[in-house]
């Protein structure tokens, strides 16, 4: 599932920000993000990853498939340790125990957003819900949040979670998705409980009663209610495997929360940070914002003003990370440059008028190895020197009925303006969001096997 989560948020940032909130990502540093660490905690989760429904590039309607994973569990040094298998299509879902005693909950990791929320149903037998819905009354740790709860009423409306008061004096949210699907229900304080031993303070998340998706999101952006945030973590990663068409084949990944092992052979480019003043309308200043400096594709550095890749007076031209954007998309400014160059090198082989999804423009028949040879090997360049490198076999996405799709669109199709590098683009890497460092790692691997 590819939630586009961030252009929810850009479509929002030009209200005001909770002063609470401002105040804690004004320069983004990492005393003004998080007073305190946890630097014991490391766990590692079982991913699980579904298609998106075909009526939407960037969300799904995720479906609930039987799983015979396996896993194995292990307990040392005061952390807990939780590994499964997972398999990767097109989103990342883990499953986390929510509760006491826990209920497990799918939640697809979105670093392009902020709250948390699950599936609540009563378990009613006359009226089956979702096979993977939270039951409330099954939890010890469970509590709704009061209309007149610091979080429900900020001092100033934080418009990117819209909040109310229900009939019963409780907080009520909704939250809208770029494309019109949404979530809304109670605000709510529960844990994660990992063992008997080790569990979460209370966290606020979102208790959807109404939502046309199976799962929930786990919002993992700088954002106050997001689960880095509320637990004070330091660090969390994952490993996006190859995905495959074959039949059969389920690539397999992992998502860790706190120290990863393999964090020694990563590459690291800072994250932009933005004081309160500079705070723009078309900005959002709670994603992951590299500063990107080019592209290159076939060997060759595209003639893109490095202009393209940062935000301007208005905001527009952030960079971003995001697990929960399937694609990459790009400014109008850095698009024209890579269409220009990929048609120079395939235009003869080009789709002629196809557009998969509104949003992919740049398709192909014929044999996607041959084609992508003669594209070659695509490379985004961030500061510090960091690379991304999309090798020449792995350009096109196969996105059915024979035809190859450049993975790459134009942000404008989606109503956005920023540039965002999608899950389609960290396939085989190791990503880590380093909170304490305030950077984001990159590590080559191979995903199926480095878990």
């Amino acid at each position: 599932m590819a939630l586009h989560t961030t252009i929810f948020l850009h479509l929002l940032v030009i209200c005001l920000y909770h002063v609470g909130e401002l105040s804690a990502i004004q320069n983004l540093n990492p005393n003004s993000f998080k007073p305190v660490f946890n630097n014991s905690l490391s766990l590692s989760f079982p991913l699980t990853s579904l298609p998106l429904s075909r009526n939407s590039t960037f969300r799904a309607s995720l479906i609930s498939t039987h799983q015979n994973s396996r896993s194995s569990k292990s307990y040392s040094h005061g952390s807990f340790h939780f590994r499964s298998w997972f398999k990767y299509s097109m989103a990342l879902i883990v499953s986390l125990p929510i509760g006491t005693p826990p209920q497990t909950q799918q939640m697809v990791i979105d670093t392009g957003s902020q709250l948390s929320w699950i599936q609540c149903h009563k378990k009613n037998p006359r009226k089956p819900h979702h096979k993977t819905s939270f039951d409330p009354s099954l939890s010890s740790s469970y509590s709704i949040l009061p209309c007149n709860h610091p979080q429900c009423k900020p001092a100033i409306p934080d418009f990117t979670l819209p909040t109310s008061c229900d009939r019963t004096r409780h907080c009520h949210y909704s939250y809208f998705y770029a494309d019109g699907t949404y979530a809304e229900g109670n605000l709510v304080r529960e844990k994660l409980t990992f063992s008997r031993y080790q569990s979460t303070p209370p966290l606020v998340l979102g208790c959807a009663t109404k939502s046309r998706d199976a799962e929930g999101i786990l919002g993992m952006n700088l954002g106050r209610f997001s689960l880095p945030y509320q637990i004070r973590l330091s660090k969390f990663s994952y490993c996006v495997p190859f995905r495959q068409k074959l039949a059969n084949v389920l690539p397999d990944g992992v998502f860790y929360l706190g120290q990863n092992p393999y964090s020694h052979t990563f590459r690291y480019v800072s994250i932009l940070t933005f004081a309160k003043s500079h705070l723009m309308p078309n900005f959002d200043p709670l994603a992951y914002t590299l500063k990107m400096v080019g592209i290159r594709i076939g060997g060759k550095k595209l003639d893109i003003a490095s202009s393209a890749f940062l935000p301007n007076a208005g905001g527009a031209g952030q960079t971003m990370i995001d697990s929960g954007t399937e694609y990459t998309f790009l400014v109008d400014a850095a698009y024209t440059k890579v269409r220009q160059e990929v048609v120079r090198l395939v235009g003869r082989k080009m789709k002629k008028g196809f557009v998969y999804e509104n949003t992919l423009d740049m398709c192909f028949d014929g044999n996607a190895l041959e084609i992508g040879r003669s594209i070659g090997d695509m490379v985004f360049e961030f500061d510090q020197g960091v690379e991304i490198m999309i090798e020449k076999e792995r350009v096109l996405e196969n996105v059915g009925g024979g035809v190859h799709c450049f993975g790459i669109g134009r942000s404008e199709l989606l109503g956005a303006t920023s540039n965002i590098i999608g899950n389609f683009h960290q396939q085989n890497l190791w990503v880590e969001f380093d909170l304490r460092s305030l950077r984001v790692g990159f590590g080559k691997t191979d995903c199926s096997r480095s878990v």
